[in-house]
């Protein structure tokens, strides 16, 4: 497990997301909403482009807490959805990058305030996770 002292700073995570991932997605949540596969639906409705799930890209958060703390059980995760993961249709996809601050580490629990972004521009806000620690 990665030091959790408040005030450490946790390595950045990076996750491609791709269109089929978003398939993948939709087949396991049963969220088939057509901004997240069709170009024009997404386009009609005012986006940029086909969208990641806001609770996929939240997830990879959440991946990303698992991977610093070793599977530490997570007590409260949470974030809003502000800025759409915009996913083009090639086999390169795009890049999430989450990365971490210790806010607190106190009574068997550690805060985590998060920063996930996509081509540099934040699209939660707000993130946050409390995990369970030893000692």
């Amino acid at each position: 497990m990665s030091s959790l002292e408040p005030g450490a700073v946790l390595a950045p995570q990076e996750y491609v997301v791709t269109r089929a991932d978003l398939v993948r997605y939709a087949g396991a949540s049963g969220d088939f909403n057509p901004i997240h596969w069709s170009e024009r639906v997404a386009t009609q409705v005012g986006l940029p482009g086909v969208i990641a799930h806001g609770m996929y890209t939240m997830a990879l958060a959440a991946r990303a807490v698992a991977e610093w703390t070793g599977g530490a059980p997570v007590l409260e995760i949470g974030c809003k959805f502000t800025s759409p993961v915009v996913v083009p249709d090639d086999d390169t996809g795009v890049v999430v990058v989450v990365g971490a601050t210790v806010k607190s580490a106190e009574e068997g629990r550690a805060t985590l305030a998060l920063e996930v972004t996509c081509a540099g521009q934040k699209v939660l806000g707000m993130p946050r996770a409390v995990v369970g620690v030893d000692g």
